[in-house]
């Protein structure tokens, strides 16, 4: 009896002993298995939103003058009054030089002198060929006095003609002694100063540069033709000019027309633009950014640009899904602007997008987000839409 009470202490024993052990070793794989748990990555993210969004070709253009007018003199002359201030607005017909007239003036007086004496020859002569024609009637004068006198009135009717030719060309002189602007402009620096003899033809006085409108000159890539072609048989395309930092708008205009052939060299076409100009900030020879705008797309699924990755098989976005894990959207850009990307493909609106983490990110991983965390490092959230705010 005393060995088999023995036995039983030793299996009770045995089977706590037992029992505690397994106990503890189920908590420490527990435990070990709660410490190797990756922890949820932290992140920042954007809800994708909807705008219209316009559709934007850029290309880097050169402000040209509407017109341009290399002012100079027809004719040969001393200046005597300049009537112009350098940088001034003028008007079509506005004086800007006169020579000195007299010369000219003279030279018509003389033509519209030779003009009456040969018109009183004229008439003599027309009497004397009634007079010979009459007595030829009556077998007083031979026929070839009265041929003569026939050429005669005929040659004082061209000399008649040529008088009157001379007239017109002297007031033509008379009146290009007054040099004046043919166009709405502004004047340039000018060339010539008060006294100066001028030669017809030889130099340029000034130059009037019309700047209102005005055209800016772009190019874009040949690849673009089509796009823009089928655009303007639409309608209207409009163009937005930018400063050279491409930062600031500085006119609207619209596209005239896509040149008639590519430059080889380069693969790109020129496109001509026009500005109204009213404020005058464009100005001739300028560089500028030419924003192409060929379309708008109505309610287009925007992001922040941060939220858009590049992998081996295109651009993707991490998107995160409501249990909190984050899968691999493959989408399509449409174009990036301002760093607001639109999306072609790929997105709804509202769905939830990472603009911060991916680096540590993997498919399937647990985020924790962080939109409010100033602990995460330095890109700024974005509004639905896709917009940054600061």
């Amino acid at each position: 009896m005393i060995w088999c009470a023995a036995a039983i202490v030793g299996v009770s024993v045995g089977f706590v002993a037992f029992h505690n052990n397994t106990m503890r070793g189920g908590s420490s794989a527990t435990t070990a298995a709660a410490r190797t748990a990756p922890a949820p990555v932290p992140v920042m993210t954007v809800t994708a939103g909807t705008k219209n969004t316009p559709v934007i070709i850029r290309g880097l253009g050169a402000v040209t003058a509407y017109n341009t007018v290399d002012v100079k003199s027809r004719v040969e002359g001393n200046v005597v009054n300049v009537n112009f201030k350098e940088g001034q607005e003028v008007k079509p017909g506005d004086l800007l030089i006169q020579l000195d007239v007299r010369p000219f003036q003279a030279a018509l007086d003389q033509a519209q002198a030779s003009l009456a004496k040969d018109q009183a020859n004229l008439v003599n002569a027309q009497k004397d060929l009634v007079r010979y024609s009459d007595l030829l009637k009556r077998s007083f004068a031979p026929e070839q006095q009265v041929a003569t006198q026939k050429a005669t009135v005929a040659a004082d009717e061209a000399i008649i003609a040529g008088d009157k030719a001379m007239i017109d060309a002297t007031k033509l002189n008379v009146e290009y002694a007054s040099i004046r602007s043919p166009i709405d402009g502004i004047t340039g620096i000018r060339q010539i100063d008060l006294g100066n003899l001028v030669q017809a033809n030889s130099g340029t006085l000034v130059v009037v540069t019309q700047i209102k409108p005005i055209y800016v000159v772009f190019t874009i890539p040949e690849t673009d033709i089509p796009r823009v072609r089928s655009a303007m048989s639409k309608g209207k395309l409009t163009v937005l000019a930018y400063d050279p930092a491409d930062q600031k708008q500085i006119a609207q205009g619209t596209l005239e027309l896509v040149d008639n052939q590519v430059d080889q060299a380069s693969g790109t076409v020129k496109l001509k633009a026009r500005f109204p100009n009213k404020d005058e900030a464009l100005w001739p020879g300028q560089f500028v950014n030419a924003h192409l705008v060929v379309e708008t797309v109505e309610n287009g699924i925007t992001v922040s640009s941060a939220a858009v990755q590049t992998g081996p098989k295109g651009t993707f976005v991490y998107v995160v899904k409501p249990d909190d894990t984050v899968e691999v959207r493959p989408v399509t850009v449409t174009q990036t602007e301002d760093n607001v990307s639109l999306i072609g493909s790929g997105l709804t609106e509202g769905e939830q997008v990472v603009t911060v983490g991916q680096s540590r990110l993997t498919p399937g991983a647990a985020v924790a987000i962080a939109n409010n965390n100033t602990g995460i490092a330095s890109a700024t959230p974005a509004e639905p839409g896709g917009v940054a705010t600061q």
